[in-house]
């Protein structure tokens, strides 16, 4: 099948009759219709939540085992994986290295577009091949229309490998299947055509976000780095997030101002180790060994005697 051909098969490539008079419409009309376009995208999204779930497993699984999460896009689309990996070690207190991006022309790519990069299928075998992939890490590809040769190849690369494979289109789960048969978990929220035909960074794009803040927040979650619904695992790399801390402290604990910032500096600027601390008024040593004991999860550690 040629390349014109593949796209022809594509919703996200295709003329959307509702915004087909867009360039005659008013601005208010214009930003209305883009947002009609957007109320669409949780919906298409949400259909998916079975995959999402199976990923999550797939993803926490590996992590346990002292694997790493790989988003491969490119364009918007690894854009968006590079902007989650860098995210996860100021809100959830992650090793840079466990979650990382790699886009199609190299870090350059993610400011100024590099044409033609995502053509080639042996760059993304390279890119990972860079990484010192391995079968505990889990490659999860990105791409709008469910052929990027860049991807593609480091998908093949990963399944070679025995890595867990995971694959985010926005297109139809049969139309990407036959362009990605080694992936284990396939997601594909289908947004239909765009507002502007082609321009995937819009609702493709949008949906892509959503999907990638489930996948690491829902694995973050399982992994003990939050207390109920509060990220008591940030790292405390500027004063806004030092405050907040705090904040997190009084709120859970019910202490005042300066004795949750006492707590916390006693906690070696640790929440997680503090609130255990609190909870069975004992040394920081002790929170770490508890803390240990519980795998990381802090409601565990801290409700439990032993």
């Amino acid at each position: 099948m040629t390349l014109i051909e593949q796209l022809a098969h594509l919703t996200t490539e295709a003329i959307n009759p509702e915004t087909v008079g867009i360039d005659v419409a008013s601005t208010h009309e214009i930003v209305e219709l883009l947002n009609r376009q957007d109320k669409s995208v949780a919906d298409a999204v949400a259909k998916e939540v079975v995959y999402i779930a199976q990923a999550v497993d797939l993803i926490v699984d590996r992590f346990r085992s002292g694997g790493r999460l790989i988003y491969v896009g490119a364009g918007t689309s690894g854009r968006l994986g590079i902007l989650d990996a860098s995210e996860m070690p100021p809100t959830y207190g992650t090793d840079p290295e466990l979650v990382q991006g790699v886009i199609a022309g190299g870090p350059g790519a993610v400011f100024r577009s590099v044409e033609g990069a995502e053509d080639s299928r042996e760059g993304g075998m390279q890119a990972l091949e860079e990484l010192n992939c391995s079968a505990q890490d889990v490659v999860c590809g990105i791409s709008a229309s469910g052929r990027t040769p860049f991807v593609l190849g480091a998908l093949e690369y990963g399944a070679r490998l025995g890595c867990g494979t995971i694959f985010i289109s926005t297109n139809a789960r049969e139309t990407v299947k036959s362009y990605a048969q080694e992936v284990q978990v396939l997601i594909c929220p289908e947004v239909g055509p765009e507002p502007i035909t082609g321009s995937t960074r819009m609702k493709s794009g949008t949906a892509q976000k959503m999907v990638l803040n489930m996948l690491t927040t829902a694995s973050m979650v399982k992994l003990g780095k939050t207390y109920g619904n509060v990220m008591v695992d940030l790292q405390l790399t500027n004063q806004k997030l030092q405050e907040r801390a705090k904040r997190m402290i009084m709120t859970i604990t019910g202490l005042t101002y300066d004795d949750a910032s006492q707590l916390l500096e006693q906690a070696g600027g640790h929440v997680k180790t503090a609130l255990v601390m609190f909870a069975h008024q004992c040394s920081r040593e002790e929170a770490h060994d508890r803390l240990e004991r519980a795998g990381g999860i802090v409601r565990t550690a801290m409700e439990h005697n032993s």
